[in-house]
């Protein structure tokens, strides 16, 4: 094996192994492609889990809000939202009362050509209403209390709560504090307020050794979530999984918590990857385009294959970051940590009942660094840009590896391609007799 694809923004890196290294790849079995996705999203509609048909749950006058995912995550919205929303018109719902909710959580807007990219179907584009969510704006929330076990404030975008129809569509696959995304991650922190958000955002949500990738079970994000999924009423949803080429391998809909189960007990079988050994070098990215537009979402990509490196190691990312960092406030935050340190930075917000917006990122990166040296490939940053990410910047990959190996003394170099959609999980794996 002498080259290595890596994705980078919209296309790959062509990566070398250095001479001496024995490459270990680490990447999910092939996955069935589904040969008619178009057909498929049709029968996903037709053969509901755990409610109604569409055409049984829709009916004339009712008001109905999709909500879709944002430009960070490559949901085939093309093939998805142009059914669904025939789907409803077949039932004498009204196109005016239709509208699509674009879930930004405290993210920026999609607009223009973005939000068209977006939405995958220019007939979709140009005629159903598409808003995007905004946590910041209080004439367009609604408070619901609060989450029984964990007192999360539950405040949601009007458009959601007040639908006679919720459909929340998204990908499905592991996420670094929530265990996976899609269904009821939608809606929190989708569509919620920035209370909401910022709550189960803070140092005791961050912190909790359950809320990582994978985990469903006790963890704090998935709970809170849940519970405000039963605050807001009945949710369907559609999930969809795709393979490392990004062909649509799975698709349902449903009642949001029994689809979305059902689509995590799919891409289980591919996503989560039993590994057997440590590694003192580590290669991976943060998924390619549109993940890594920016560094704050590049930190996922350094959580997922920190369990197999080891104590000192180097982990080395590659990502465009064509965006630069990320949000002014998560700028603020980095620069924090740098001055603070890891130790002096987790003190400084370990009391806070409202995270620092976007902060919970810098805490999560320190999961990386407390094991051992990360290294960022991205030559595009700005130098103020690198100056803020707080870890090592690179100008060559193959240089990095091998000088990692020679530092490390240890030839074996784990390769994660597809960065954050594969996560290693270090346990003894069965060996055929």
């Amino acid at each position: 094996m002498d080259k290595i694809d890596i994705p980078f923004g919209r296309d790959f890196l062509q990566v070398s192994v250095p001479t001496g290294c024995v490459p270990h790849v680490l990447r999910k079995e092939p996955m069935p492609i589904l040969p008619d996705p178009v057909q498929a999203m049709e029968r996903a509609l037709q053969e509901p889990i755990g409610c109604p048909s569409i055409r049984q749950l829709a009916k004339r006058g009712s008001k109905v809000c999709i909500v879709i995912c944002d430009i960070t995550r490559p949901v085939p919205n093309g093939i998805v939202l142009p059914k669904l929303v025939q789907a409803l018109l077949d039932s004498e719902v009204a196109l005016e009362d239709i509208t699509i909710l674009v879930a930004t959580g405290l993210h920026r807007p999609n607009l223009g050509d973005e939000m068209r990219e977006l939405i995958g179907n220019q007939w979709v584009f140009e005629n159903v209403r598409i808003e995007n969510h905004n946590a910041r704006d209080e004439a367009s929330l609604v408070r619901l209390g609060e989450t029984p076990t964990d007192r999360i404030p539950i405040v949601l975008n009007r458009r959601i709560v007040d639908a006679h129809l919720r459909i929340v569509t998204g990908l499905v696959e592991p996420h670094f504090m929530a265990g996976y995304s899609g269904g009821r991650k939608v809606i929190a922190p989708g569509v919620a307020g920035e209370e909401t958000i910022r709550t189960f955002h803070n140092f005791r949500f961050m912190s909790d050794s359950k809320a990582t990738n994978c985990s469903l079970d006790g963890n704090p994000l998935h709970r809170g979530q849940l519970e405000i999924l039963k605050a807001v009423g009945p949710v369907y949803s559609v999930n969809t999984i795709i393979d490392e080429q990004r062909k649509l391998s799975f698709v349902n809909f449903g009642e949001c918590q029994q689809s979305h189960l059902k689509a995590v007990d799919f891409v289980r079988r591919y996503a989560e990857l039993p590994v057997d050994r440590k590694f003192s070098t580590v290669v991976t990215s943060a998924a390619g385009y549109p993940l890594d537009k920016t560094y704050y979402q590049t930190i996922k990509g350094m959580v997922g294959p920190s369990q197999i490196l080891n104590e000192g190691g180097t982990l080395i990312i590659a990502s465009a970051c064509d965006e630069g960092l990320g949000s002014a406030e998560f700028r603020e935050s980095q620069l924090s940590l740098i001055r603070l340190g890891t130790s002096g930075f987790l003190d400084s917000i370990r009391e806070k009942p409202f995270a620092d917006i976007d902060g919970w990122q810098s805490q999560m990166q320190t999961r990386a660094t407390s094991v051992g040296r990360v290294q960022l490939y991205s030559p595009g940053l700005s130098l103020g840009d690198r100056q803020a990410t707080g870890v090592e910047m690179i100008d060559s990959l193959e240089q990095a590896i091998a000088d990692s190996v020679a530092q490390n003394r240890d030839p074996h170099v784990a390769f994660i391609p597809e960065g954050p959609y594969v996560i290693p999980l270090l346990a003894p794996v069965e060996k055929s007799i």
